[in-house]
């Protein structure tokens, strides 16, 4: 008979985080594009989005800067319609 590295006595445990951050992540089908961690407390505004979408368009310019110069992006939303979706 095996004996297992786990005592059957132990057991895990769970710890509530104190702190909780919001993550917006962009990507494509080769990966991470872009991502960054909305500051706690923040609210999500219509000025902090545009800010958020300025930083993305520098990095998909510097890691694929191919898509920028065909015009081969098209941002979705994750709430969106994928038929809602405007298609230049």
């Amino acid at each position: 008979m095996e004996e297992s590295w786990v005592s059957k006595t132990q057991k895990s445990t769970y710890a509530k985080s104190k702190l909780k951050m919001m993550l917006i992540c962009f990507l494509d089908q080769e990966g991470i594009v872009h991502r960054e961690f909305v500051p706690p407390g923040m609210t999500v505004t219509a000025d902090f989005c545009c800010d958020v979408l300025r930083r993305l368009r520098e990095s998909v310019g510097r890691k694929r800067p191919q898509k920028l110069q065909n015009r081969n992006l098209i941002i979705h939303h994750d709430n969106a319609l994928a038929h809602r979706s405007f298609n230049p």
